[in-house]
């Protein structure tokens, strides 16, 4: 066998371990124990809107969670393959955290060599954060993936811009506006670097590939400890030749621009619908505060002392890379500024809109952690993991935040199963509730569930995520002998936390004969 072909080989065998580790390892984290926590208010939601006929889902978006929509209807399709069990719910984020760590380590040996995109991709799977939401029906694991996606195709554009890298970048651009709308002000760090490179080149914005070794070892040595790579082995990793000049002057600015167009062309339907809906969808959300900042890392790692290691390492990182920094620093912070300066004026700070700067963390780390011998690195990778364990197994028993406030449907669900009669009814307090307790014991009793009794137009049929009630509720209870009351809390009575007419007319005609206080909801048998 020639003995130039078997090495090149081997350098592409290396090559794919730096991407594919780092996607094997956060997939099958991500996979453990998927099913174990009960769905929580935003997966129902997500639950409630994606089991809907495309007609009613459209109306959906009409009326509340717009820029969800392609979510929910990517997850109609889904859904119908695989089902709705937690697990099934959650499988596509999965999936895309796992592409997105692979993705942050095809970018990372871009921008910083191999062994900083492998530590990058590896610190990035044993996070809380990636488990956190990797494991959730709801699109921000798909908005990271989007979101390091497109960066990558934007570096590969930018040093040889070809039609094919700009569609894809366009294509890519566009799906992250679809899934995920704050998931754009990334775009700012995008503008940054394609002005630099339209002013200066790549290597002004830190985009040239970088040449020989990236620590004190050899580049090769990031995964089997062989001798430095060739240019080959370079290509090889990033996917990339590696011209000497790249794209610069006016011309990178309108490609860019046009590349925005299919985004801009289907993400303003959605930006308009969703504007018209911010007062009702995020009337639980209140203006940033400049704490909020502070409290940033460990809210997005979900895990405090992860997240403070987390951005110490990206800081180490961002020094050591110097204009190398400048993508992935500004694909941090820019979206974070962004976002808080807008949400000091406006409802919009929601730390979980965020996540999707993570992998650029992870990235600046990774190039901090390149720094030292393969050994020391990869002991802080694991440092890491340990630090987040505790975090990692609560997450897995509640997606609530804070993890003491569990909402228990599915016990409620067992209570009422357990002892249900033919005939019962079942009441809800308060029915315009975030907790969603109709949505929670419908999706684990499904038909099995008593007769909602009050509903004269259901969530489907209102086109809503809550079902309206009659306006006469003691005529409605009329015939009715035994009621299941859920309220939400923890009530020791129950029926006395019922307001208005509903409550006045449980009050009169029905005695509560047993209570089962659950964490988070309260469910009552009242009998006339």
């Amino acid at each position: 066998m020639n003995p130039p072909a078997e090495s090149e080989r081997s350098r592409h065998r290396r090559a794919r371990l730096v991407w594919a580790a780092p996607g094997l390892l956060t997939l099958v984290v991500t996979l453990a124990g998927i099913g174990h926590a009960q769905p929580w208010r935003d997966e129902l939601a997500t639950w409630s809107a994606a089991t809907r006929p495309v007609p009613d889902l459209v109306r959906l978006a009409g009326t509340i969670d717009a820029a969800t929509g392609p979510y929910y209807l990517l997850m109609h399709g889904w859904t119908a393959l695989f089902g709705t069990s937690p697990t099934a719910l959650r499988l596509p984020s999965a999936l895309a955290m796992a592409g997105a760590a692979a993705l942050t380590a095809r970018l990372g040996a871009r921008l910083a060599g191999p062994r900083a995109g492998l530590l990058a991709g590896l610190l990035l799977a044993v996070l809380p954060v990636t488990s956190r939401y990797g494991q959730e029906a709801r699109p921000y694991a798909l908005a990271t993936l989007l979101a390091v996606l497109a960066t990558l195709l934007l570096v590969g554009a930018l040093h040889r811009p070809t039609w094919r890298r700009w569609v894809g970048y366009a294509v890519a651009v566009a799906a992250l506006g679809l899934l995920h709308l704050i998931a754009l002000t990334l775009l700012a760090a995008h503008a940054l670097v394609v002005l630099l490179v339209a002013a200066c080149g790549p290597a002004a914005a830190g985009l040239d590939p970088p040449a020989g070794p990236t620590s004190p070892t050899d580049e090769a040595q990031a995964v089997t400890g062989e001798a430095a790579p060739t240019a080959g082995s370079t290509q090889a990793v990033t996917g990339e030749a590696a011209p000497a000049a790249g794209a610069r002057g006016p011309g990178v600015i309108w490609r860019w621009l046009v590349a925005l167009l299919p985004a801009a062309v289907l993400v303003a339907p959605l930006v308009l619908a969703a504007g018209g809906q911010r007062g009702r969808q995020l009337d639980w959300v209140r203006l940033a505060r400049v704490d909020d900042l502070a409290a940033l890392p460990g809210a997005l790692a979900q895990s405090g002392v992860v997240g403070g290691l987390l951005v110490g390492l990206a800081a180490l990182g961002a020094g050591r890379l110097s204009r190398r920094a400048l993508l992935p620093g500004a694909a941090v912070l820019l979206p974070v500024l962004l976002l808080f300066a807008a949400g000091t004026a406006v409802p919009l700070w929601v730390t979980r809109y965020l996540v999707f700067t993570v992998p650029f963390a992870c990235l600046l780390a990774g190039a901090a952690l390149a720094g030292v011998r393969l050994a020391p690195a990869l002991a802080v990778v694991t440092l890491a993991g340990l630090l987040g364990l505790p975090d990692q197994a609560a997450l897995r028993r509640t997606h609530e935040w804070p993890r003491s406030a569990r909402v228990d449907y599915a016990g409620v669900a067992r209570i009422v199963a357990d002892h249900e009669q033919p005939g019962d009814a079942v009441v809800y307090s308060p029915r315009d509730s975030w907790l969603f307790p109709d949505l929670g014991l419908t999706y684990h009793l499904g038909a099995r569930r008593p007769r909602d009794v009050l509903v004269v137009r259901d969530q489907r049929q209102r086109a809503d995520l809550w079902a309206a009630e009659c306006d006469r509720p003691a005529e409605c209870l009329a015939g009715v002998d035994r009621v299941w009351l859920v309220v939400t809390g923890r009530r020791a009575d129950p029926l006395a936390a019922v307001p208005g007419a509903k409550g006045d007319a449980l009050r009169d005609a029905f005695t509560v004969r047993q209570v089962w206080p659950r964490p988070g909801l309260t469910v009552a048998l009242l009998t006339r």
